[in-house]
């Protein structure tokens, strides 16, 4: 990867390619896709934006989970939409409660697989269902950030569920199992008509050409992905387990991070373990005011958060 930067450096002079026509190629490869169906990013989030923008209009709406990501209300808003937010069930989605939510104003809906920032997740059958009861005319966004960290034999792969669900819009990125978070480059997968609408509406060169570079690399660097994987699961097991012995209470999680409850208001925690030097995720803007959220990191980052932890339970 340093060897790859390194020579993208050499051409930092000129303009990016706008299409990204190298990443895209590699990645409709992996993934048995279309070029034509993927739409490029700076970050995820600039996909997820995109979407709204192209499905929303004034007037129109879109709904989201009580807890979600804090870009998906943000996205509608901008795009002059209204946020719909439906309770959660144990910290996930409710899709009974969110099909419920759909009127003749909606045109989009948010799912993130796993959520951020609870690490809950939707079961294939469920999500299936769920998309069966969607209207055609509503956009499904499914947001599968840490799509590649999840090992579980009913975890659905929505870029496979294209085929039969024309209204989904998949999102992936490179920020995290592939480690080019600084580098800002994500990506969806949708049918080509609508690929072609968030093109024509992206901004040219809004992916830069270290990350086009980066990215290509990383998608043939499998050993890094299986490194990634492990250190995930094992960093995961200990933190929930050290967490636990501390006597807060997990959400159960799919992502890289683990989200627990404090049991006061969490502010106090957060800027404790910050005097100690140790950063977290407060989560009182996600309407979790009692919650904390950590990213599983190395063994000894793991391990320096629970001492920190401990210190201040």
């Amino acid at each position: 990867m340093r060897r790859v930067l390194a020579d993208a450096v050499n051409g930092v002079s000129r303009y990016p390619d706008s299409s990204g026509y190298r990443l895209k190629r590699t990645l409709a490869g992996r993934l048995g896709v279309d070029e034509a169906q993927i739409t490029l990013g700076n970050g995820s989030n600039d996909v997820l934006e995109l979407a709204a923008r192209v499905a929303l209009s004034p007037g129109s709406g879109g709904v989201v989970d009580e807890h979600c990501f804090v870009v998906y209300p943000l996205a509608i808003a901008a795009a002059h939409g209204k946020v719909t937010r439906v309770a959660s069930i144990n910290w996930g989605h409710d899709l009974d409660g969110m099909v419920a939510a759909i009127d003749g104003e909606t045109r989009i809906v948010y799912i993130a697989n796993p959520n951020n920032p609870t690490g809950t997740w939707v079961n294939k059958s469920k999500l299936e269902t769920f998309l069966k009861r969607v209207p055609e005319r509503v956009w499904v966004v499914l947001d599968e950030a840490y799509f590649e960290y999840v090992e579980r034999d009913d975890y659905p792969d929505g870029v496979q569920m294209l085929v039969d669900y024309r209204n989904l819009i998949v999102t992936r990125t490179f920020s995290k199992i592939y480690g080019l978070a600084g580098l800002r480059i994500g990506y969806s997968v949708t049918s080509v008509e609508f690929a072609d609408l968030m093109n024509r509406i992206r901004q040219p060169f809004n992916v830069n050409a270290l990350a086009l570079a980066a990215a290509e690399a990383a998608l043939t660097d499998d050993e890094y992905v299986t490194m990634s994987r492990y250190l995930n699961m094992t960093g995961m097991d200990y933190l929930v387990e050290g967490i636990g012995k501390l006597g807060f209470r997990v959400i159960p999680s799919a992502g890289n991070f683990v989200c627990f409850e404090s049991g006061r208001a969490s502010g106090a925690i957060y800027q404790a373990l910050l005097e100690l030097g140790v950063i977290v995720r407060p989560l009182k803007n996600y309407g979790m005011s009692e919650h904390l959220r950590v990213t599983v990191g190395l063994p000894d980052e793991n391990a320096r958060f629970l001492e920190a932890l401990s210190q201040i339970s």
